[in-house]
């Protein structure tokens, strides 16, 4: 950062950067197209995979049944969950990666992680929160790991991160053989997430979300 750069001209210079990326362009079907939603306010951070069609087209991370459904689980209006002020969204492939044979998209491409994540969340000091959204986001935090027990244990990684499965229409299907997760995980999601945003005491909630464990 230079010394006549503020901390948000400094991430708009980065965020530009990243825009102009085009290191996996050759491996891109859909050519390159870095989605990238930050701030240096932003107190919740969205740690997900990498964009799919739609999100692609629109330039919105998150423009689609996913993204529906994740806002679903974390109550908020789609301005509030695009307001980059409160909630940033960096997925650990910032491209459309394409599709895989069989369905499904591929994996985030393994050269955009480890290019620009930490430059960019070391000019993003509001974050109190990361949502580890999917296996990639949270095998590329926490290490190898199961998601189903990460997200029942989500009380484990408290304050600093919140474990959650990606909100694919498959995760409905999961939904309904773990009825713990809109029983326990979702509530504590929402009390933790709303606390945040309004300003208020997240350190109580979390310590009532970990005691509400221990008694029941």
């Amino acid at each position: 950062m230079s010394i006549r750069e503020t901390p948000e001209e400094s991430l708009a210079r980065i965020v530009h950067d990243v825009r102009q990326c085009r290191v996996c362009a050759e491996h891109l079907p859909l050519g390159p197209r870095p989605l990238i939603h930050v701030s240096t306010t932003a107190k919740i951070l969205i740690a997900s995979q990498a964009p799919g069609t739609k999100a692609h087209l629109s330039g919105k991370s998150f423009y689609d049944p996913s993204g529906k459904r994740l806002r679903e689980w974390l109550a908020l209006t789609e301005d509030d969950f695009y307001d980059t002020a409160k909630v940033a969204i960096l997925p650990m492939g910032l491209c459309y990666p394409g599709r895989l044979p069989n369905g499904g998209d591929k994996p985030p491409r393994p050269e955009c992680a480890p290019l620009w994540r930490n430059t960019v969340l070391s000019h993003m000091p509001g974050i109190r929160l990361t949502l580890l959204v999917g296996s990639y986001s949270q095998a590329h935090t926490l290490g190898k790991g199961a998601v189903h027990e990460r997200v029942r244990n989500f009380r484990d990684y408290l304050p600093t991160y919140f474990p959650l499965p990606h909100p694919s229409w498959r995760t409905g299907v999961w939904e309904k053989r773990a009825p713990w997760f809109q029983a326990d995980v979702i509530p504590a999601l929402r009390r933790i997430v709303h606390t945040l945003l309004d300003g208020g005491d997240t350190g109580n909630v979390m310590r009532h979300i970990k005691d509400e464990a221990m008694q029941a």
